[in-house]
C-alpha cells in the first residue's frame, strides 16, 4: 500500500464521526435500561435484585462512555485512568457489599 493510500485509509477512520441515528438509538436503549431498573428495582427477586441492577448500571455506563463520550477515541493514557477509577470503584462496592448480609 503506497503512503498516499495509507494516509487516506487513516484520515477516513479517525474522522468518522456517529450519525444522529446512532446517538438517538443508544438513547433509546439508555431509556430501556432505565425503565429496567425501576421495574427490577419494584419486583422483590431477594439477593438477586442488586445484581440485576447492578448488570443494567454497568450497561449504561459502558454505552455512555462509549457513545457519548467517545472513549474509544481516547489515548491509551486516559483509558488507563478510567480503568484505574473503574477498578476503584468495584472495589469500594466490594467492601461496601461484604459488610452487610445478604444471605
Amino acid at each position: 500500500m503506497s503512503g498516499e493510500q495509507s494516509s487516506f485509509l487513516h484520515n477516513t477512520a479517525v474522522n468518522h464521526k456517529p450519525t444522529y441515528g446512532i446517538y438517538i438509538l443508544v438513547w433509546l436503549v439508555l431509556m430501556m435500561l432505565t425503565g429496567a431498573t425501576v421495574a427490577v428495582a419494584g419486583i422483590n427477586l431477594g439477593n438477586i435484585t442488586i445484581v440485576i441492577v447492578l448488570t443494567i448500571a454497568v450497561i449504561q455506563a459502558y454505552l455512555a462512555l462509549t457513545f457519548f463520550m467517545r472513549l474509544e477515541k481516547e489515548n491509551a493514557m486516559f483509558k488507563i485512568f478510567i480503568g484505574i477509577a473503574l477498578l476503584f470503584l468495584v472495589v469500594s462496592i466490594s467492601l461496601l457489599f461484604s459488610n452487610y448480609s445478604f444471605l
